[in-house]
């Protein structure tokens, strides 16, 4: 009886053990096309079979590829960063090589991951056990007897979640060739170049929606067709920079504009058709800096802004279920995009601008259109969440994030920065928030680029 409740103590000690081990031991850095990746295990699920974790930016994405055992893998990205062995690989055409790398080295971490994590669950249970012992004054004989079985249970236990049923883990970590590999997001077409000459003479470059664009306020003096679709003001925030720098400043922004479509790829706008913001920013071969805005509609916001106030409450299963599936999709399109970024042959000073809060604490002009106090919480959570990838994966890429300070000037206050309801573009920068944006880019620029 008392060797049937020393085994199940045991199993049970060494079971939380492997549990608290999978979720304190440190992921292991590995560094592979260009890429800082810690690689650890995901917290276990005890079906046999499923997919890994990948942390992209803060936020949480399953991977593509099913993994056998409770104990699947976890990548988390750190760093993305062109290394001299990657450079010299892309130079000698040894893209195979390069390939292959990704995978080995995956798979090194999570072998060295596995034996970090058994001597930290090995130490997890001889720590209580040693002190049990003591505590019962048990003779060494027996002391050394529990401790052995102790580890010895352990390390059975740990074998068989990453040894056995994870045995397949190496070999399909040795198969991935890109990030893509792992969540299913194949790389779209090389973005083209945009025909024209070098625009030498632009200082910075907007890129972006149309926060950027500065719908809604004062159109731009004699505008293209294109300027008119994409709906960009004279009262936007690159302007409001170009006249206080007297700088020639190339705003590319568009209403409506995603990273897909609109600043890596053609963004259609009725009868007008816009290219590709990225590859007419590549034109401006001798600008010194590179405003970023977007987010806002690959997460669709404005429509998560709509059903929140008309629905009886914002943060119900279903709209948070497609908020979290829609960021998950901006989190990969937004590391291409600062991937890109990372290579423009100028080597610009990238700001990306995080966006406001529109609300304020004061929201009592916004009842009649269905949104509360607790209403705007959701919304404002949810913004700090789109924030956080794009603070994140700046920070990761080595760019400088901003964001603007409306603190007192919210949608209600005597001195909005945002337009109204009844205003041409409702929560969208004024004139004024413009330039509150623009004041804040150009003091996180570096005095080489003002």
């Amino acid at each position: 009886m008392i060797a049937t409740a020393y085994a199940v103590g045991l199993s049970g000690l060494a079971l939380a053990a492997v549990w608290l081990a999978v979720r304190i031991t440190p992921l292991q850095p590995v560094s592979a096309a260009g890429q800082t990746v810690r690689v650890g295990a995901a917290p276990l699920d005890w079906s046999l079979s499923g997919p890994g974790q990948l942390d992209l930016f803060g936020q949480t994405i399953p991977t593509r590829a099913h993994f056998d055992g409770p104990i699947r893998p976890r990548l988390e990205l750190t760093r993305i960063q062109e290394d001299a062995e990657v450079a010299r690989l892309l130079r000698s055409g040894d893209h195979e090589r390069l390939t292959l790398e990704v995978g080995r080295k995956l798979a090194s971490g999570w072998v060295r991951y596995g034996a970090w994590e058994t001597a930290v669950a090995a130490g997890l249970v001889l720590l209580p056990l040693a002190a049990w012992t003591g505590l019962r004054r048990m003779p060494p004989g027996r002391t050394i007897l529990v401790l052995a079985a102790g580890l010895a249970l352990v390390t059975a236990v740990n074998a068989v979640g990453f040894y056995l049923l994870a045995s397949d883990t190496p070999q399909a970590l040795r198969d991935v060739r890109s990030l893509q590999d792992l969540v299913g997001d194949s790389p779209p077409d090389p973005v083209p170049r945009s025909e024209g000459p070098p625009l030498g003479d632009v200082r910075a470059v907007a890129l972006g929606d149309s926060t950027a664009a500065g719908s809604g306020n004062r159109p731009l003096p004699d505008p293209s067709d294109l300027d008119r679709a994409c709906r960009r003001s004279a009262d936007s925030y690159p302007q409001a920079l170009a006249r206080a720098n007297d700088w020639n400043v190339l705003n590319l922004a568009c209403s409506g504009a995603t990273v897909r479509d609109g600043i890596l790829g053609v963004q259609i706008l009725g009868e007008q058709v816009a290219p590709p913001q990225i590859a007419q920013a590549q034109r401006a071969n001798e600008a010194s800096a590179v405003l970023v805005s977007v987010g806002a509609n690959d997460v669709r916001w404005a429509d998560l802004v709509q059903l929140c106030a008309i629905s009886p409450s914002c943060d119900d299963r279903a709209s948070t279920a497609f908020f979290q599936d829609r960021l998950a999709r901006f989190a990969l399109d937004y590391r291409r995009l600062l991937r890109i970024l990372a290579t423009l042959p100028q080597d610009p000073a990238v700001v990306v601008n995080e966006y406001y809060d529109p609300f304020g604490p004061d929201v009592s002009c916004l009842e009649d259109e269905g949104l509360t106090r607790q209403k705007t919480q959701v919304l404002r959570s949810r913004l700090a969440a789109l924030n956080a990838i794009l603070r994140q994966g700046a920070e990761t890429a080595g760019f400088t994030t901003v964001k603007p300070d409306f603190e007192g000037h919210g949608l209600c206050s005597a001195q909005p920065y945002v337009q109204g309801p009844a205003d041409r573009a409702p929560l969208h920068p004024t004139a004024a928030g413009a330039l509150a944006i623009a004041l804040a880019d150009q003091q996180a620029l570096p005095t080489n680029a003002n």
